[in-house]
Parts: C-alpha cells; sequence; structure tokens
C-alpha cells in the first residue's frame, strides 16, 4: 500500500520558519509530479508549490520567493521550507503525488495525498 506521511508543522511566529517533509513508502517504482496543497478553515484547498521528475519548480504566487520546494528521489520525500511566515499562511498543509506503483507486470498511475500536517502562525 502506498502511503504519504507529512511531518514538520507546527506554531510560529510571524516572519518565522518552518521546514515539512513528506516521505512516500510502499511498492513505488518512480514518482511524477509531488507537491504541497493548503486548505485553511472555510476556504477551499489550493496549490502551493509543485515541482516536477525533472526538478522544475512551480510556486503560487502569494509564496513566491519565500517558499522553496525540493525532493529526494532516493528517499522519495517532498520538502517545503517555508519563510517569512505570515498569519495567511496558517492552514493545514498536504503532500500529494503522482506515481507509479506496484508488481511488475500490473503497474498502476495514481495520485495519493497525505494525511497533512497544521501549520499555524501566530504571535
Amino acid at each position: 500500500q502506498v502511503q504519504l506521511v507529512e511531518s514538520g508543522g507546527g506554531l510560529v511566529q510571524p516572519g518565522g520558519s518552518l521546514r515539512l517533509s513528506c516521505a512516500a513508502s510502499g511498492p513505488i517504482l518512480s514518482i511524477n509530479a509531488m507537491g504541497w496543497y493548503r486548505q485553511a478553515p472555510g476556504k477551499q484547498r489550493e496549490l502551493v508549490a509543485t515541482v516536477s521528475s525533472g526538478g522544475s519548480a512551480n510556486y503560487a504566487d502569494s509564496v513566491k520567493d519565500r517558499f522553496t520546494i525540493s525532493r529526494d528521489d532516493v528517499k522519495n520525500t517532498v520538502y517545503l521550507q517555508m519563510n517569512r511566515l505570515k498569519p495567511e499562511d496558517t492552514a493545514v498543509y498536504y503532500c500529494n503525488a503522482d506515481l507509479f506503483y506496484g508488481l511488475l507486470p500490473g503497474v498502476i498511475r495514481d495520485g495519493f495525498w497525505g494525511q497533512g500536517t497544521q501549520v499555524t502562525v501566530s504571535s
């Protein structure tokens, strides 16, 4: 069974930093795009950042120049370094991975979500 497990959330003061991690496990053959999304109370889930298998990153305008997404394909892990955090960054952060998994020849491509990690920015 494929699982994505996030870690690194918590409470931080405005202007502070946090680093989120998301590790994928299971019978994974390869991972395409990986990304981070967030959902604040009463709002829809929104894209924060994505990174392709080739390392190309894409960011929401609201986090550009503050957040950095990266991945370690040996560890099947995606990271989100968040700097200069603002109260409006408060949300549950979810990771997502588009991947191939299974036992050959039965290969399946699907998208998976982590369980979410809370980030609260408050003084």
